[in-house]
């Protein structure tokens, strides 16, 4: 195969992942007085991370009415049961909860995403089927993930929106196999 065949194959395929892959790697605090920001609250990302000890705040800063998706997720390692679940708020600008999912009380459930070729547990989402069922009013929100030991990785799905832009596919293609060997590849069943 011609190089010029595979990188435009390599670009369409990494193009027609539902979310733009993103691998948080820790630089930023997360916390409520640095949170990780989300730009572009509408257009579709997975931001991959994970707790070690504290609650993960993430920001939300729109100047206009948005749609607003929010959804949690688990990599799914081969037969393994789900290890660790995940619970996130919504905060108004004043820290205030305004919307939440519990991990605790959701069944969790198994599904493969066939562009990436992986398997997810999908936990609770504010919308329906990875899509945005509401409005948030312009304004500063933050997400608040955490669980009952504030340990393991997860992903933070937000937004709905499928836009790939060059420089997002080439980053993509930089991140997912970093993401594939920490997230699955180098995971091993604790049971």
């Amino acid at each position: 195969m011609h190089l010029k065949t595979l990188v435009i194959a390599t670009l369409l395929s990494v193009s027609a992942f539902a979310h733009q892959p993103i691998l948080d790697k820790g630089k930023l605090a997360n916390t409520q007085e640095e949170p990780y920001v989300i730009e572009k609250p509408e257009i579709s990302k997975a931001v991959y991370s994970e707790l070690t000890g504290r609650d993960h705040y993430y920001r939300i800063d729109s100047d206009t009415d948005f749609a607003f998706y929010a959804g949690i997720t688990v990599a799914k390692v081969d037969d393994c049961r789900l290890q660790t679940v995940f619970s996130y708020e919504v905060l108004d600008a004043d820290f205030n909860v305004i919307d939440q999912r519990s991990g605790e009380d959701f069944e969790w459930w198994a599904w493969y995403e066939e562009f990436g070729k992986k398997w997810y547990w999908v936990g609770p989402e504010i919308g329906k089927d990875f899509a945005s069922d509401r409005t948030y009013d312009a304004g500063t929100y933050y997400i608040r993930v955490f669980n009952k030991d504030n340990q393991g990785p997860y992903v933070l799905v937000v937004g709905d929106i499928e836009k790939f832009t060059l420089p997002v596919i080439a980053r993509t293609l930089v991140t997912l196999p970093t993401i594939n060997n920490k997230y699955w590849d180098d995971v091993v069943c604790t049971e």
